[in-house]
């Protein structure tokens, strides 16, 4: 697997050829040709004086990555991906239609030219900037993925204001409230804080694991970022590379999705167990708890303890509450805090419900149609 890890393009240091003589300039160029035909990253190459020398900087090709539904006019991703910073010749963009995103997603890495996919949903709106800053990343050739969060846009309806408050909540998503929020410096992570309608990988290291598990939706990226890290890649968070996209539109649909994100992690536990989703019990256990309160109201004897768990719970809320208002606005906040108990208890049940769910592996389920469309620039 050593050579999962060492597929990056060379990088020089940039400097000055005004005041050297051309058998240098023509010696540093013979070294640059050398380097790239190898097709690695060797540091020791490039660990000369910066000031002797100068190329135009090495770019990866990068292949965009949307996954789309079939028929779907509007496609916000694709107008923003047409406004990148970097160089036409090295980008190129893919819509994957489809019905089942996991599907849609690994016949577009097979079809991709790029070095590296750079995973967007149909809705998500990055700046221009973003190819560029992530590209820098792959110079370790240890970098497996980076990804970032994926914003609320500033002028989003309040209601989506309010989910987005919850997304970025300690309470309601612990860790993964940085998939919604920027949260911190640029740092190494795990599947927790990084999320695939914003995510940059190696197209190597994906088509070595056999690209995303097919029987999981969502998850998919979850399981497929924890096996890169026991075979020893890195992945990175940085929270400059951002995305805007809208949360859900309803109430409705802010709870189906609690209810999906609670059976996809149960999903991925039974296929893909590890210690980090230990703290995913806790939203169904307080499901058993509140259950189990129930039958037993009957004993005032045991009335205050057993509602003395609740209680806590009703304390952190408000706390919770207290450091939302100094981003989101009291308003905001305290409209937050019963769909921050309602996230633990969808979160919950739909965590029961995919322990039980019928799993099929991607071999037993029929192959959706996908369609690929590649998008001039």
């Amino acid at each position: 697997m050593k050579a999962l890890f060492v597929n990056s393009k060379a990088m020089v240091p940039s400097g000055s050829f005004a005041s050297h003589s051309a058998a240098q300039v023509a010696r540093r160029h013979r070294q640059v040709a050398c380097a790239t035909h190898v097709g690695t990253l060797n540091f020791e190459v490039w660990r000369l004086n910066p000031s002797l020398f100068a190329v135009s900087e090495m770019l990866p090709i990068v292949t965009v990555l949307i996954a789309a539904r079939p028929g779907q006019v509007e496609v916000k991703a694709v107008t923003a991906s047409r406004q990148f910073d970097y160089p036409r010749e090295k980008l190129e963009i893919i819509v994957a239609r489809g019905k089942q995103p996991s599907v849609q997603r690994n016949a577009g890495v097979r079809a991709a030219r790029g070095e590296l996919i750079y995973f967007l949903d149909d809705d998500s709106v990055p700046p221009p900037g973003n190819v560029r800053h992530a590209a820098k990343t792959f110079a370790d050739p240890k970098v497996m993925m980076i990804g970032g969060p994926n914003l609320c846009p500033p002028d989003a309806p309040l209601l989506e204001q309010i989910f987005a408050l919850v997304h970025g909540s300690w309470l309601a998503f612990f860790s993964s409230r940085a998939r919604y929020a920027s949260v911190g410096a640029r740092r190494e992570t795990g599947e927790k804080e990084l999320i695939l309608c914003n995510l940059v990988a190696r197209k190597a290291a994906l088509l070595e694991l056999g690209g995303f598990n097919e029987a999981l939706y969502p998850n998919e990226e979850n399981a497929l970022m924890d096996e890169l890290i026991k075979r020893g890649g890195k992945l990175i968070y940085d929270p400059e590379l951002f995305i805007y996209r809208r949360p859900r539109r309803t109430l409705k649909a802010f709870a189906k999705m609690l209810l999906n994100y609670g059976r996809g992690r149960a999903e991925q536990v039974r296929l893909h167990p590890t210690l980090g989703s230990v703290p995913n019990f806790l939203p169904p256990l307080f499901c058993v708890y509140l259950m189990a309160l129930i039958p037993l109201l009957w004993r005032f004897d045991l009335y205050l303890l057993l509602l003395f768990p609740l209680i806590l719970y009703g304390v952190a809320l408000l706390l919770q509450a207290a450091a939302l208002a100094v981003r989101g606005g009291v308003f905001r906040s305290i409209c937050a805090i019963p769909l921050i108990a309602l996230t633990h208890v969808l979160y919950g049940a739909g965590f029961w419900r995919g322990l039980f769910t019928s799993l099929k592996s991607s071999g037993d389920r029929p192959k959706p149609e996908v369609v690929l469309e590649t998008i001039k620039l």
